[in-house]
């Protein structure tokens, strides 16, 4: 099995959650070993996606260099990710990803008109060998050695429509476009009030996040999936765990996790090199895998 990169340079506008401004997002082909590089084109900066460059986790999962800043990252490279590319270069014209309709639904059909371009070096994932925890409290979100890859996360909300939410991805390709990819972000009314009072969120509506109130949802069209909220936990997750640098094998594990645990985690992870492994794939164990990105 080989790295990859996309066939064609491909490009959508979109709003930008915070400022609510316009944001130009372009994607373009890398050769092998690249790995994915964020690109500024209004400040000429470019910026690769490694967990040192990871300068807010707070709201969104936002990396930086040279004190400029890209913000929401995390939807587009959720999709990125689960389509198993390995180069790419990622231009904006503004300081975040534009937030489409607050899932990676249309990042994916982005990709799909990409295609997906085979290179000519090995792909290399990472194999968990060791089990990886970071716990605050009662949360926490963990790694641990597993022969596939899966996402297991649960969710606990206050609120009579979440309480409480829990889902096994047992991930390829089609199963990530089918159950997650058009699970969206969501929020509370009242912190969507207090972000505007301070300059944020102005890009947010209705249109690009499920908004609650403290009883009910307030989008007219209701959810996606009775667990929306869960499934859209298990895509923020899959595209803040790219921050690794390539696909793993392994099982993720959460419990009302974060941008910043898993930031933590994949800091954890890379820590100590006894914790992984990372192969190339070639022969006869590329199969299964070849499958899961078909």
């Amino acid at each position: 099995m080989y790295q990859t990169t996309i066939k064609k340079s491909v490009e959508l506008v979109g709003i930008g959650l915070h400022k609510g401004s316009p944001v130009r997002l372009k994607l373009e082909p890398l050769e092998s070993n690249s790995g994915i590089v964020f690109y500024r084109s209004d400040v000429d900066v470019s910026i690769p996606l490694i967990p040192e460059n990871v300068v807010d986790t707070k709201m969104a999962t936002v990396i930086g260099k040279d004190n400029h800043v890209i913000s929401t990252i995390e939807h587009l490279l959720s999709a990125v990710y689960a389509y198993g590319i390995d180069n790419l270069r990622v231009i904006v014209d503004a300081d975040e990803v534009p937030v489409m309709d607050g899932s990676s639904a249309s990042f994916c059909m982005l990709l799909d008109e990409a295609g997906i371009k085979e290179l000519d070096v090995p792909k290399k994932v990472m194999m968990i060998k060791k089990e990886v925890k970071i716990k605050e409290g009662e949360k926490y979100v963990k790694l641990s050695p597993s022969p596939d890859l899966n996402y297991d996360f649960t969710i606990k909300f206050p609120h009579p429509v979440i309480q409480k939410q829990a889902y096994v991805l047992k991930f390829t390709k089609e199963s990530y476009k089918n159950e997650i990819s058009r699970a969206r972000t969501f929020g509370f009314l009242h912190e969507v009030q207090y972000l505007r009072s301070k300059g944020l969120a102005l890009g947010g509506s209705l249109e690009n996040a499920v908004v609650l109130d403290e009883k009910k949802i307030l989008n007219p069209e209701g959810l996606r999936f009775s667990d929306e909220f869960v499934r859209h936990k298990i895509l923020d997750a899959i595209g803040d765990m790219s921050l690794i640098g390539m696909n793993f094998i392994g099982n993720y594990e959460a419990l009302a996790g974060s941008h910043d645990l898993n930031h933590k985690l994949t800091l954890e992870l890379l820590k100590d090199a006894d914790n992984y492994e990372v192969v190339e794939l070639v022969g006869e164990k590329t199969r299964e895998l070849e499958k899961a990105y078909a």
